[in-house]
């Protein structure tokens, strides 16, 4: 048995979880196999394993079949990546339980790491839906993946406006992906899917989604972004769940303000008043995410992230601005570009932090 398969099998196992798959693994000297190998004395000498976890780990046969979950998964078209594959999100790596592995249908890119998850009310109203839209395609265009939970309301609404901006966008599952929930964004996993991104589940494929697997799926979606941005939630949501998850990880939150006569903008309203950062518009966070990235670089606990490379028309802009104030005039007659696109990528660069606006419509490098 492979290593890939041992950890399939003991993904696969009920009652186990990450956190007693993490235990065992110390105890066996990081070796899967073994654990599925070992005798019952042995296993109950690990710290939260019972005899009932013992037994189950003995017959884990009866429960798992690795080589057929693999081999259907390949026929899906996705792939099953374990923490030690360079593919695996690094953030995750970081959390208290980090999932075992992860079925991944569609892509996962180093660009990734730049990533802010949207998060909401499935029961969003059209404020709701305008907010995420408008926010989330301006975050995709800048260059950062938006991570959400494929739910309806203001998970789709973040979903489809990243592909809207010909971004990346990754969809986590509260279910294995033959049992995808909801059935009606089927299409828009698809979409996902095929070049946008990926959609991504820590269950077997067969798991049909329960009161237990959203907050399972909630907190890879706190560990993974960067920050989490939550557009409308009422006073009691899973959202402010993932909001408090991602504080406990140390991740900015943003939050929209809503009408204070609302219940469904409650929840923000609340996040707001308690500390999080109020976003109207998509260069608030992102100017804080930049001060965020400079200070820390500054302090030399952790460089600043580099961003993926620009688009040839991007990239001529970014060469004609220098790290002097220069009228926007100066940038378009060294770029040799016409003044719209000039003008319309320098705003694209300002969302990605590369350059800085001043009075008078002048730019700089950051």
């Amino acid at each position: 048995m492979t290593t890939q398969e041992a950890l399939i099998a003991l993904n696969m196992l009920p009652k186990i979880g990450p956190v007693r798959v993490r235990r065992l693994l110390a105890a066996f000297g990081e070796s899967p196999a073994a654990i599925l190998g070992a005798p019952k004395d042995r296993l109950m000498r690990v710290d939260s394993i019972g005899e009932e976890t013992a037994k189950i780990l003995q017959a884990w046969q009866d429960h798992a079949d690795p080589i057929a979950e693999l081999r259907e998964a390949t026929e899906r078209g996705i792939s099953i990546v374990t923490q030690e594959d360079e593919d695996y999100p690094a953030p995750l790596r970081e959390a208290y339980d980090p999932p075992l592995l992860l079925y991944v249908w569609g892509k996962l890119e180093a660009r990734d790491r730049h990533s802010i998850s949207v998060v909401g009310s499935r029961r969003a109203t059209h404020y709701g839906t305008q907010a995420t839209k408008k926010l989330s395609y301006q975050l995709a265009q800048a260059g950062f993946t938006i991570i959400s939970g494929l739910a309806r309301g203001i998970d789709t609404a973040a979903h489809e406006a990243a592909v809207a901006a010909q971004g990346r966008t990754i969809a986590v599952l509260g279910s294995g992906h033959a049992k995808l929930f909801p059935a009606e964004n089927l299409a828009l996993a698809e979409k996902i899917a095929s070049g946008y991104g990926a959609v991504v589940s820590e269950f077997p494929l067969h798991t049909s989604p329960d009161k237990q697997t959203f907050p399972m799926r909630n907190r890879i979606v706190a560990a993974w972004a960067r920050a989490v941005l939550v557009v409308e939630c009422p006073a009691w949501s899973g959202s402010l769940i993932t909001a408090n998850l991602a504080s406990e990880y140390g991740k900015p939150i943003f939050a929209v303000p809503g009408p204070i006569d609302k219940p469904t903008s409650a929840g923000c309203n609340q996040l707001i008043r308690d500390g999080a950062t109020l976003v109207a518009d998509a260069s608030h966070l992102l100017d804080d995410l930049g001060e965020l990235s400079f200070a820390r670089q500054a302090s030399a606990a952790e460089p600043a992230p580099s961003l993926p490379e620009l688009p040839e028309e991007e990239a001529a802009v970014f060469a004609a601005v220098t790290h002097e104030e220069s009228p926007v005039d100066r940038i378009i007659e060294r770029s040799g570009l016409p003044a719209h696109v000039v003008t319309a990528t320098l705003m694209k660069l300002e969302m990605r932090l590369l350059v800085r606006a001043f009075p008078g419509f002048r730019y700089a490098r950051r």
